[in-house]
């Protein structure tokens, strides 16, 4: 990236409109797929201003320092580091989250998640809820922000997501009804502890499928958190088996899934949950597979 280190004169001075034009030709051309919004957010970051100050300041001319900030930001992107990771920030549920590679970049198809598991708690007292694999505790953050009195629970297997979880969730406030711990699923759990709602987005990418991501997941964000085995559904049916001992009656799970077939079969054969129909993400894609807890039963 060389054409933003130079000017020629002042028709030619790199304002704040021609930097923003110029960058998503060249992030358009090495394959992103929002180089506008790319260009934007990395400018507005490094300008210390809301996108939407960009086009107030159009003619604006951006002194060297931090246009070569920003040309070192661009140069990152175009090799493929997601901007969440360049400006360690990503939005979720209009939640502003800290981010870093050791943790999934939180995506909007996730909030279909959340959106269902505060529509299932909405009318329950006090609900308890475990957010298990929960990375940078965007879930769990956001169903706490909306459900002033639910206590959740969030875990994660990896001690540097655990970290940066409990650092969003003391950055909203929440740390007295937000508990985050370091654990295998639901395994290091007190034995007893049981909870109204379960959510998780595992690690659901066959071992075959990896090789095939768009490059900046493949090779930025954590891959145990993205690929779950040679089946891609080896953790959700540890989960669902565990989901037997720390599920309340009527209790639910719901889980981010990929193609749903494998996902929807290994609800299927969990004796102890019944499950209901899968639901889709704003683009229509099957995102959510649910399940409740059946009573017991005389014959269980």
């Amino acid at each position: 990236m060389t054409a933003a280190s130079t000017t020629t004169g002042s028709q030619d001075a790199w304002t704040v409109g021609r930097l923003l034009q110029w960058t998503s030709g060249w992030l358009r051309e090495r394959g992103s797929d929002s180089p506008r919004l790319d260009a934007e957010v990395l400018l507005a970051w490094v300008l210390q201003c809301s996108r939407i100050d960009l086009y107030t300041r159009f003619d604006e001319v951006v002194e060297d320092e931090p246009r070569a900030a920003f040309r070192e930001l661009v140069k990152r992107r175009g090799r493929g580091e997601p901007v969440a990771y360049l400006t360690g920030s990503k939005e979720f549920f209009s939640l502003a989250f800290r981010v870093t590679s050791d943790v999934l970049v939180p995506r909007p198809e996730t909030e279909s998640l959340v959106v269902r598991a505060l529509d299932l708690c909405r009318s329950r007292t006090a609900p308890r809820i475990a957010d298990v694999g929960t990375g940078s505790g965007a879930i769990a953050v956001a169903l706490a922000k909306h459900l002033p009195q639910a206590e959740v629970t969030a875990i994660d297997i990896s001690p540097a997501a655990v970290a940066i979880a409990r650092e969003n969730v003391e950055t909203h406030g929440l740390a007295e009804r937000v508990h985050v711990c370091e654990g295998d699923l639901l395994q290091s759990l007190p034995a007893g502890e049981t909870f109204d709602l379960i959510v998780s987005n595992p690690p659901y990418i066959r071992e075959d499928e990896f090789a095939g991501l768009p490059r900046d997941v493949r090779d930025f964000e954590p891959r145990g958190a993205l690929v779950a085995g040679p089946r891609g559904v080896e953790p959700l049916e540890r989960l669902v088996a565990m989901t037997a001992e720390r599920l309340r009656p009527d209790g639910w799970l719901l889980v981010e899934i990929g193609p749903p077939a494998a996902s929807e079969e290994v609800l299927a054969a969990a004796v102890h949950l019944q499950a209901e129909r899968t639901l889709p993400d704003d683009a229509g894609i099957p995102r959510v597979i649910q399940a409740r807890r059946r009573r017991a039963t005389s014959a269980d």
